[in-house]
């Protein structure tokens, strides 16, 4: 017997967590499937498995760290916003601390705790949650959703499942090894969506000159800024991470989709890290050469080690071409004068990205211009929602992203439970 529900959503992610709660919450008969074992695969290893769940700032902050059209998310986040997650949270028993930067954590430091109580929220809203179960098709009729076919693991016979609405958050491309496989985005462009072409955004870069023997070494404080063609085009203060192909952190990430886009449209682009942001150039050169007086029979390497870790130091003897064992009274004006602007801004050659298996986001997915901001709904099928990674929105680090996917969640559950009452 087929069986029929108001609700299904696609995919269980947090925008499909949430919006399955919300829609059942409203009194709507929801089944969400989700292909893999378990719900938010990838939700419990976000945030290096501590989850920054939202930021504390303002809708206007928000805008600042979103695109490519944040006001397209105006209805969503007035719907349900940072409080109403952390209050969501926090009345089902998950604790909440306020971090650096009005980034939000769980209390208990693990991403696992907010995906479980998210999870058992959605379930006492009255939600259904199937998992290994795959869907393989949505079911329209005259322009109007009427069910999905699925297929469950270890099963090859296709199944009808009718509904009044569908929503589709089955995420983006980035780690498919937790179920974000682009799923939804072929589904709707079978639909006849419009794709924005997806790449992979906060990611690390991989650079020319790199520093292997420099790999997990973090630097703190520091200021980056991305050239392209010879412009400064963004910058960013705080940490960067080394790996062995180049660049990672916070402030990397950060720049990284302005880099994938240069490098995409064949520009010359580089990653500039100041070290020393806190001093000139004349006072920091005021500052060596006192060091070169005062320790005059001491090697280069020593007056390198007073400046910065070992791993960065056989970096700059590399770059700067002097010999580490170089007594410092050997070293001249001008190999104090490059010294100085090296320290003032390494210059990395951007030559490529990790891939979506590093990637914290997806850039691009189903096009703005299709979806109806006030209701989440597809513009060219009738009650057929998007929510979460699978739109063409996204954001910086710093708990944004999450954000918008509970709020489009919210937005998508909600109205397709409202129209499923009419």
């Amino acid at each position: 017997m087929t069986k029929s529900y108001d609700v299904i959503v696609i995919g269980g992610g947090p925008a499909g967590i949430i919006a399955a709660g919300r829609a059942a919450m409203l009194g709507a008969k929801v089944v969400l499937f989700e292909k893999m074992e378990k719900p938010a695969r990838k939700l419990r290893i976000t945030g290096k498995g501590r989850c920054n769940i939202t930021n504390t700032k303002s809708i206007d902050d928000f805008f600042n760290e979103i695109e490519p059209e944040p006001r397209f998310l105006r209805q969503a986040f007035q719907a349900f916003f940072n409080n109403d997650i952390i209050e969501l949270l926090n009345s089902n028993g998950l604790e909440t601390v306020e971090e650096r930067g009005h980034r939000v954590f769980p209390a208990s430091g693990k991403a696992w705790d907010v995906a479980e109580t998210l999870i058992s929220w959605a379930k006492k809203q009255g939600a259904t949650i199937e998992c290994n179960t795959a869907v393989d098709d949505i079911l329209v009729t005259e322009g109007t959703v009427c069910g999905v076919s699925i297929l469950r693991k270890g099963s090859k016979t296709v199944q009808s499942v009718t509904a009044q609405s569908v929503i589709i958050a089955t995420g983006g491309l980035s780690y498919p090894a937790t179920g974000s496989t682009g799923d939804g985005l072929s589904i709707a462009y079978e639909l006849g969506h419009t794709i924005m072409e997806p790449i992979p955004s906060l990611v690390a870069l991989h650079t020319k000159p790199n520093a292997p023997y420099a790999d997990k070494l973090i630097i703190k404080n520091v200021n980056v800024w991305l050239e392209v063609d010879g412009k400064k085009v963004a910058e960013e203060f705080g940490e960067v991470f080394f790996t062995p192909e180049g660049v990672d952190g916070a402030t990397i990430l950060r720049l990284s989709k302005k880099a994938i886009d240069a490098l995409d449209h064949n520009k010359k682009t580089h990653v500039v890290i100041d070290l020393k942001p806190a001093l000139s150039n004349e006072k920091l050169e005021n500052r060596l050469q006192r060091d070169l007086t005062e320790a005059s029979k001491k090697t280069f390497n020593d007056l390198l080690r007073g400046l910065m870790p070992a791993p960065i130091a056989r970096f700059f003897c590399t770059q700067l071409k002097i010999s580490p064992t170089k007594p410092i009274r050997a070293i001249t004006a001008d190999d104090c004068k490059t010294l100085v602007n090296m320290l003032k801004g390494v210059k990395l050659r951007v030559t490529g990205y990790g891939g979506w298996n590093e990637a914290i986001v997806t850039s691009g997915g189903v096009s703005i211009k299709e979806i109806n901001p006030s209701s989440m709904e597809s513009k060219l099928v009738n009650r057929l929602y998007f929510a979460g990674e699978v739109i063409d929105v996204d954001a910086n680090t710093g708990g944004y992203n999450l954000q918008i996917a509970y709020s489009t969640g919210w937005l998508a559950g909600e109205n397709a439970a409202k129209k499923t009452a009419k």
